[in-house]
C-alpha cells in the first residue's frame, strides 16, 4: 500500500500537542470519531467510553506535568494508518502515586492510529510507563 496522505500524522500530532500538552480535553471531540476504538491499556474501550477515558487521561497527564511537550521523532503513514515514535518531556510538578516529585521526565511513546475523514477511529498507544515510575521516584518508594 502506498503512502497517500500525511493527514493521519497531523491528526495524531493534534491530540498530543493540542490535547495532552495543554490539558484541553475538548480536542477529543474534534479529532476522535464517536465510535472510537481505543486499545491502550488503561484507556481501552469503544465509543463514548473510550472518548471519556482519553479525556480523563488528558486531564490527568496535564495535571501531573503541566509543562509537558511532545516530539514525534519517527513516523510512517501508510494509507489511513500512522505509526509514530516520540518523546514526552516535562516536569512532574503534580502528584503521581504520591506527592509531586518535581522530577524531569523523558519518556518514549509508541503510537499507532487509524484516521478516517480527519478523525481517529482506532488507536493503540504504548507509553513507557516503567520510565515514568522510575523517573518520578515511585519505584524507589516501593523498596
Amino acid at each position: 500500500m502506498a503512502v497517500t496522505t500525511t493527514e493521519p500524522l497531523a491528526v495524531l500530532e493534534r491530540i498530543l500537542h493540542e490535547g495532552f500538552a495543554t490539558g484541553n480535553d475538548a480536542i477529543v471531540d474534534e479529532v476522535c470519531a464517536p465510535d472510537l476504538i481505543e486499545h491502550q491499556f488503561g484507556l481501552a474501550g469503544t465509543g463514548e467510553e473510550a472518548r471519556a477515558h482519553v479525556k480523563a487521561a488528558i486531564r490527568e497527564v496535564h495535571a501531573m506535568m503541566p509543562d509537558l511537550a511532545y516530539t514525534v521523532e519517527d513516523s510512517v503513514v501508510v494509507g489511513d494508518v500512522v505509526w509514530a515514535r516520540g518523546r514526552a518531556r516535562g516536569t512532574a510538578t503534580g502528584g503521581f502515586f504520591g506527592p509531586p516529585s518535581n522530577a524531569k521526565i523523558d519518556m518514549v511513546l509508541f503510537e499507532m492510529a487509524r484516521v478516517v475523514d480527519g478523525r481517529i477511529v482506532e488507536h493503540w498507544g504504548c507509553p513507557d510507563r516503567f520510565a515514568l515510575l522510575a523517573q518520578t521516584g515511585v519505584l524507589e518508594r516501593l523498596k
